[in-house]
């Protein structure tokens, strides 16, 4: 009897709360219409906030470069790019991790498309080294002399 209590006391609080929603009730009398309904919990939404229109710029023009020369890390690389509206061209270089240097010359436009032209050129300056390990003499111990095993019947 208990769980029915808190069963219709849990299904009113949630009717109350607007958790769940509720149909009109008419109560018709001859003279006059009346109605009832629970509250109903209202969410105002917030202003949606509009990206102001970003300037378009119809022919753009840039040109950049860097350049990074770690010798600690030995990492090697570099930029060059330009633009001239729908016209780019640009060249970047880095070094392979098997000496050689790699060098990409490319060039982008509405004709033509994305063309890249990549070479690959060894370095004087790298050199394989091979580390060769000696072995390493163990000090040889006095063997143990063997030992002679006689069955006795």
């Amino acid at each position: 009897m208990a769980f029915k209590f808190f069963a219709v006391l849990a299904f009113v609080s949630a009717v109350s709360a607007g958790v769940l929603p509720v149909q009109q009730v008419y109560h018709a009398t001859p003279a006059v219409a009346t109605y009832a309904h629970a509250p109903v919990a209202v969410a105002h939404a917030q202003p949606v906030l509009a990206k102001a229109a970003e300037e378009f710029d119809p022919h753009p023009q840039y040109k950049f470069a860097y350049d990074v020369q770690d010798s600690l890390s030995g990492d090697s690389k570099s930029q060059v790019e330009e633009r001239d509206g729908d016209v780019v061209h640009g060249e970047y270089s880095l070094i392979d991790a098997d000496g050689f240097k790699r060098v990409v010359q490319y060039t982008s436009d509405p004709v033509n498309g994305f063309n890249a032209v990549v070479n690959r050129v060894p370095l004087e300056h790298v050199k394989t080294v091979v580390k060769t390990v000696a072995p390493v003499a163990l000090p040889v111990a006095a063997a143990p002399l063997p030992v002679a095993y006689h069955q006795h019947h």
